[in-house]
């Protein structure tokens, strides 16, 4: 007989002998507790439905959403509830977070269910799933098998429970990938709290701890956590341990010295057998959104976009130039290597971050294509070094300006990137003047507002950045006096004429000061001073200072400078409401030629003077003619404008009174 000689350190595997299957009712696993005031919501429907909308056959649910919307508190529930109805023979609760995890989890339930102990685990697995294929006969036992927190779907490559009509498969998970959907996989979103849904909690979870807060407080509360489910309980325990009312803690949050970590409880004092605080919730995902390609882009995009708008980002800022040059830099810096990212680039970390649910990316609404939960931003904001904070900001306000179109003929895009100007300014306004200079992105803010028709919110908004500019870089900087300069003009604009005057006139005296005389802010200063005393009624003195200044212009400028222009167009104005319509118009075609020749057919102000010429052509008694040149100004500024610009409706307007006033005087006028 042969003799068989073992290595040393090798093991021999011993079987037991297989125990009789389990019959009856039968759990692998155990469930989560449920959670303390758990909340009925509309995912927990959507799990009761055993087919499509198309009348498939639905064998398997994905429970996908964001880390923190009560994924695993939702699959929980619905098992518990099978089992209690019970609609299951066989439930199987796993914690999908590895493969080897689901390995061993069928593995034990081989060993349980088929006397396969001691076997080895991937094959005992794959004996448990082919137990659960459906078998001829009718004593196949009805199974539930879920796969809670799957992290990785190439984990199930292989260990996906069998399509059977015995037996259903429920996955959470933050991934929203293709390979989870299919004919017989149907993906059921999980989404935040409602705000009813937000409110019934924080109300129930805190009576239950004899704490009581005003309704409209708790629901204040659930909008600055983003009604986020695992945000709100945290917060609870907080409240609880702080012994804190809830307008205290809501400033506490409000506090951006403050991190996240230092206004939600510590691990230990988590509710609900929690395992992680929130400001933890998103880093695993992150780090492995972050190895996938493009590698390294993940994280700086996120960073980016946690300093900007939270309820929609275009993504047209997220591509520009500017933000490029971010992210090349950052991954430049991080691998040591020269790096070229393009936009494809940056569009592919941002699908990355989408299918890690740390981001929304909708392609199809590009105003709004990237949206943040804001506990999000703030986790990520809150593991940045001030001076990266600080650059990032930089970065993002040149990507804001890259983005903003020199004409807003989409109003849809203008909201967009003023709301997340407004955002990025609360997040990082210091940044915003370093470098003793206020960013152009303030500025063109304000600018926005005004050309758009929002006049009364460009002047809150000049006041506003005058007030800082003062305070942040001084009376006398060259940024502060424009800021002024803008804000006269505003007021102006919305109605104060003489209010506009005076702070022309105070302006004045400042520029000639710091600036000196022939600077072209103090001619310029000049020129609006006298153009707001002729709109205040000051006649006297107002026309003469207008064709003086004019003349310095000409002189220090020439005759071709846009501040020029804009004089000469204040002139030729001024001279039609002064009783010679023929001779403003006659101005307004020699201003024609040259804003043509040096602006060229589709500038804004090009578009104007046309508009200017045809009014004071109606004015010296050709209606037929104005009719007919507004109809043509109004088709072009449709075109470079777009239909809702005030030049174009003003156009319109002007279009319908001309061609009113050709028809009552008898001319015949086409209506081409």
């Amino acid at each position: 007989m042969a003799v068989g000689y073992m290595a040393p350190g090798a093991r021999v595997a011993h079987y037991a002998a297989p125990r009789p299957q389990v019959t009856g009712r039968h759990q692998v696993g155990v469930l989560p507790r449920q959670a303390d005031c758990f909340q009925d919501r509309a995912a927990v429907a959507q799990l009761e439905q055993a087919a499509a909308e198309d009348g498939t056959v639905v064998t398997c649910q994905v429970l996908a959403g964001m880390g923190g919307v009560g994924k695993t508190q939702l699959a929980a529930h619905h098992a518990r509830r099978v089992l209690a109805r019970g609609e299951v023979d066989l439930l199987v609760w796993i914690t999908a977070a590895t493969r080897s995890a689901v390995v061993s989890a069928f593995a034990q339930a081989a060993t349980e269910l088929l006397g396969a102990e001691g076997a080895d685990p991937e094959q005992a697995a794959r004996a448990f799933l082919a137990w659960l294929e459906p078998k001829p006969g009718n004593d196949q036992r009805r199974w539930l098998v879920v796969l809670d927190d799957l992290f990785d779907p190439a984990d199930l490559r292989g260990l996906w429970p069998p399509a059977s009509p015995c037996g259903r498969t429920l996955v959470t998970t933050r991934r929203r990938e293709a390979a989870l959907t299919g004919s017989d996989r149907h993906m059921v979103p999980v989404d935040l709290f409602t705000e009813d849904e937000a409110l019934a909690y924080l109300t129930a979870a805190l009576s239950s701890r004899g704490r009581t807060e005003p309704a409209e407080e708790l629901s204040a509360l659930a909008a600055d956590l983003g009604h986020l489910p695992l945000a709100l309980s945290q917060a609870t325990a907080y409240l609880t341990n702080e012994d804190l009312d809830c307008a205290t803690y809501r400033a506490l949050l409000a506090d951006h010295t403050q991190t996240l970590t230092e206004v939600l409880p510590d691990p230990s004092g988590l509710l609900d057998d929690q395992a992680a605080t929130v400001a933890a919730a998103w880093a695993l995902s992150l780090d492995r959104a972050d190895q996938l390609h493009p590698q390294g882009l993940a994280r700086p995009s996120l960073q980016l976009a946690c300093v900007l708008d939270p309820n929609g980002i275009p993504e047209s800022v997220l591509t520009s130039p500017p933000a490029l040059t971010c992210l090349t830099e950052h991954c430049t810096s991080t691998t040591g290597q020269a790096q070229n990212i393009s936009a494809r680039d940056a569009v592919r970390a941002l699908r990355t971050l989408h299918r890690f649910s740390l981001i929304d990316h909708a392609p199809t609404s590009p105003h709004q294509a990237v949206r943040v939960h804001r506990l999000i931003q703030r986790a990520t904001r809150d593991t940045l070094t001030q001076e990266q904070r600080d650059r990032l900001a930089h970065a993002a306000a040149d990507a804001l300006t890259s983005a903003w179109p020199d004409i807003e003929r989409d109003t849809a895009l203008t909201q967009a990137l003023r709301a997340n100007t407004a955002a990025l300014t609360w997040h990082a306004e210091d940044a915003l003047y370093q470098g003793d200079r206020a960013h152009p992105l303030l500025f063109r803010t304000g600018r926005s507002l005004g050309e758009t028709g929002q006049v009364a919110g460009a002047v809150h908004y000049c006041q506003q950045l005058t007030t800082t500019a003062h305070t942040r870089l001084g009376p006398d900087h060259p940024d502060t006096l424009t800021s002024r300069n803008n804000l006269a003009y505003w007021r102006g604009e919305a109605g104060d004429a003489g209010g506009a005057a005076t702070a022309f006139a105070e302006l004045l005296a400042d520029r000639e000061r710091v600036l000196g005389p022939d600077h072209p802010h103090t001619l310029t200063t000049r020129a609006n001073l006298a153009h707001w005393r002729l709109e205040a009624g000051e006649a006297a003195g107002a026309m003469a200072a207008l064709a003086e200044v004019l003349d310095d212009q000409e002189r220090v400028l020439g005759p071709d400078h846009p501040y020029t222009l804009a004089t000469r167009h204040h002139l030729a104005r001024r001279r039609g409401e002064a009783g010679d319509p023929t001779g403003a118009a006659a101005a307004y075609a020699e201003l024609l030629a040259v804003t043509l020749r040096v602006l060229g057919p589709d500038h804004p102000h090009t578009l104007a003077t046309r508009s200017n010429l045809a009014y004071w052509r109606g004015q010296a008694g050709d209606a037929g003619g104005a009719a007919t040149a507004f109809a043509e100004v109004l088709d072009d500024q449709e075109r470079v404008l777009g239909p809702d610009h005030p030049y174009t409706l003003a156009s319109r307007e002007n279009l319908a009174y001309w061609r009113g006033e050709a028809s009552d005087a008898g001319v015949h006028q086409s209506t081409d």
